[in-house]
């Protein structure tokens, strides 16, 4: 008698490692999600707290460009790069900040792939969901936005 595996067994198995494949697959990229947001929420709070300490030495808050191009610099290049960190493109969304404001926002380089919202931190500290994701446009935009939770 031969020892082996018929078609019908086989098919059942792979039809099993399909199931738990469709179910598993979706949670692992919300999981993906989850952090890359969790991620941009983390280096906004980053962000804030280095444009105080900027803040504290200069008459001026800072661009990116100027937190990065500090000797030594306050933030990761990184930070700044078109193609993202962690699935997000920060930017300034106040063309200049000034003595007494800043704003910087956080959105998915590729919506609904690397992240599902934006997010923005101005001067006063809280950072900002816009739960449709897309750009924030200005520090007025970004200050009409619900804090995180």
């Amino acid at each position: 008698m031969k020892k082996g595996f018929t078609l019908v067994e086989i098919m059942i198995v792979v039809a099993i490692i399909a199931l738990l494949a469709a179910i598993s697959i979706p949670n692992i990229l919300r999981q993906r999600l989850n952090a890359n947001e969790t991620a941009a929420q983390s280096t906004l709070g980053t962000i804030s707290a280095v444009e105080q300490s900027y803040r504290s030495v200069n008459p001026l808050y800072a661009t990116l460009a100027q937190l990065i191009a500090a000797v030594p610099p306050y933030i990761d290049a990184t930070v700044d790069d078109v193609g993202g960190k962690q699935g997000y493109v920060f930017a300034d969304a106040q063309a200049a900040p000034d003595a007494n404001t800043f704003c910087v926002s956080a959105v998915p380089v590729t919506a609904n792939q690397t992240g599902t919202r934006s997010f923005c931190v101005a001067d006063d500290g809280v950072i900002r969901v816009q739960a449709a994701g897309g750009a924030i446009a200005s520090r007025a935009a970004c200050l009409l936005l619900p804090p995180t939770s």
